[in-house]
């Protein structure tokens, strides 16, 4: 059944789509959750430790929404403040230090755009995150299972292969601030969705991910089973490479190169 782009952004924010831990939960074996950035405090909008994946271990960090109305409260709607950000650098650079791969995890409409946020340094955060996570020495992949919003998302997301699920979307702003911005009327969302290429067949097209994961089956047993037969497989390729910095930078340098730009 084809999906126009809005359609795409409602079944990414669907309250009953699996959520980071769901992901964790059933396809990791021994998770061993870690918490708190050594600066400020403990963000659970990102969850983020050890385990094994396929026998093989590794580091997970995952953006988590929460299901229910208390949940989706104590982790902010998965919108991660500075200290989640710092928590998961923190996780990464320990993973380097120990040779484990890296597998992300993004659902988020955006980082948090609080006052306290600002105030504690949330795009030096980010930031930080881009430059670190483009020159670590372990092979990354990271997958975006719902929303991908903006440099909220992007944190996460420097990445050696980066995978999207069939109805998960991935932009530089959501549609309705998108139309916000343009035309003053948020009711323009289905319109600036479809301006916005950020549909996961559109991110593929653009050279931005590299595969996309059929929902098939979601949320069962099948559905887990098959996704961590591909992430055992694209791991253990990714582990016999000696150049992953190079080839990670060079894969970020070609985003754009030959775009269009129509006046």
């Amino acid at each position: 059944m084809s999906r126009n782009a809005y359609e795409r952004v409602k079944l990414a924010r669907d309250n009953n789509r699996p959520t980071g831990l769901d992901y964790i939960r059933h396809i990791f074996e021994g998770f061993l959750e870690f918490h708190g950035d050594r600066r400020f405090a403990d963000d659970p909008a990102i969850v983020g430790g050890i385990a094994k994946l396929d026998g093989m271990p590794v580091t997970v960090i995952a953006m988590e929404k929460g299901h229910t109305a208390k949940e989706r409260t104590r982790r902010n709607f998965g919108a991660p403040n500075p200290e989640g950000y710092r928590k998961a650098l923190r996780l990464m650079k320990q993973a380097e230090k120990f040779g484990r791969p890296i597998i992300c995890f993004i659902d988020t409409s955006g980082a948090c755009c609080g006052v306290g946020a600002e105030e504690r340094g949330q795009g030096q955060a980010i930031a930080e995150n881009l430059m670190e996570m483009s020159t670590l020495c372990v092979p990354i992949i990271s997958l975006l299972i719902g929303e991908g919003g903006s440099g909220g998302a992007l944190a996460l997301a420097v990445a050696d292969r980066v995978w999207m699920l069939q109805n998960a979307v991935y932009s530089v702003i959501s549609p309705e601030g998108c139309a916000s911005i343009l035309w003053k009327d948020a009711a323009q969302a289905p319109t600036a969705a479809e301006s916005l290429k950020i549909t996961a067949e559109d991110a593929k097209s653009l050279g931005i991910v590299e595969r996309i994961i059929s929902e098939t089956e979601m949320g069962e047993k099948p559905f887990y089973d098959r996704l961590r037969g591909l992430l055992t497989e694209e791991m253990k390729e990714l582990s016999r490479d000696e150049d992953l910095v190079g080839k990670r930078y060079d894969r970020f340098r070609r985003l754009g190169v030959g775009a269009v730009v129509k006046e």
